[in-house]
């Protein structure tokens, strides 16, 4: 057997494969080039280290089970311009992680809440974090499901090992009593040990309501809020700007009190600003 097939299986033999799978291209490289020994072998095994790293990050993502891939990059921040950049960047570097730190994203459907959420949310699997991504309807029905057949503990688990988990769409349907009372377990299980990034279309004033009990709603904000950024969005929605200019689309009338809780006098927040409270 020639030495470079010996190679080739050799590498085979390791799990290489796609250093052996490169390797005749890098031989012609290297003997053209005239790159050492040790340029060469870094070479190559970065190859395959690449190529691992690319692997290992697609495998977790799958298993955040994000609906979309989202990045910062393509967020159109001139669109809304309520949100600053600079701070959403800054959470990007991913300290809240670390401090097991929350993020709420506040405003109306399709101001661009979900995407910052996942697009956050992928930061940290690339950094190394687990992460989870889940709407709060589905989390709800599968911990109370798991609750009436008695294994609410195990199921728990998968809601509680992510450092980060990203609960979208909270508020859109109200709560049971069971329901309300898992939601305040999950957030009281993860107060400071993990981060929790939710969206909703509901001011902090209108929880009561959400999740049916007013005691439980201030017991929860107190836990999500002690340590917490919350970015209130104003704005249209991306979805629909072009029914808007095309003039097929109005915005329904909102609510008083809908108004004050995403913006107004109620909110725990300034208008298209964040708000760290520690």
């Amino acid at each position: 057997m020639i030495p470079l097939e010996q190679v080739r299986q050799q590498l085979e033999a390791l799990g290489l494969m796609d250093a052996a799978a490169v390797l005749d291209n890098r031989l012609d490289s290297a003997s053209h080039d005239g790159i050492s020994y040790v340029e060469f072998l870094q070479g190559l095994l970065g190859v395959e280290t690449q190529a691992r790293r690319e692997r290992y990050l697609k495998a977790r993502l799958r298993l955040a089970h994000f609906p979309a891939v989202k990045r910062l990059e393509d967020f159109d921040w001139a669109f809304q311009p309520s949100i600053d950049a600079r701070q959403i960047q800054a959470l990007a570097s991913l300290a809240f992680v670390a401090e097991a730190t929350n993020i709420l994203f506040l405003g109306p459907p399709g101001v661009g809440k979900s995407h910052l959420a996942i697009a956050l949310g992928m930061k940290a699997v690339e950094a190394g974090f687990g992460a989870y991504f889940v709407t709060a309807d589905r989390l709800l029905q599968d911990l109370e499901q798991a609750y009436h057949e008695h294994r609410l503990e195990r199921r728990m688990r998968v809601y509680l090992s992510p450092k980060v988990l990203i609960v979208d769409e909270f508020g859109y349907l109200p709560l049971s009593r069971v329901a309300a009372t898992l939601f305040f377990q999950l957030v009281s299980a993860r107060y400071e040990r993990g981060s929790l990034v939710l969206t909703s279309n509901k001011g902090f004033a209108d929880w009561g309501e959400v999740l049916g009990d007013p005691v439980i709603a201030t017991a929860i904000l107190d836990r999500l809020l002690h340590h917490s950024h919350v970015v209130n969005i104003r704005g249209d929605s991306y979805r629909l700007k072009d029914k808007k200019r095309a003039g097929v689309w109005a915005s329904p009338a909102t609510p008083a009190s809908s108004r004050d809780s995403l913006g107004g006098s109620n909110f725990v927040g300034a208008s298209g600003s964040n708000l760290d409270r520690r």
